[in-house]
């Protein structure tokens, strides 16, 4: 059996450091500090609940991120 891949290592970042931002300034920021998916969802968005290493998720209202999280 092979064993399981190490998953890369994400930055070391606070999404809620990205909180009130304009978003395309948080996305550019988010890939200049390493994250190698940066994702915009609107307000209630369905999404998957499958945890990505690297990816930020940002939910945006009125242009602003109003919510950041991992995964």
């Amino acid at each position: 059996m092979a064993p399981n891949p190490t998953p890369p290592a994400e930055p070391q970042d606070n999404p809620d450091g990205y909180v009130g931002l304009e978003a395309a300034r948080a996305e550019r920021l988010a890939r200049e500090r390493g994250w190698s998916t940066v994702r915009a969802l609107a307000p209630g968005t369905i999404v998957t609940m499958e945890y990505r290493f690297g990816r930020l998720n940002f939910e945006v209202r009125d242009g602003h991120v109003s919510r950041a999280w991992k995964g």
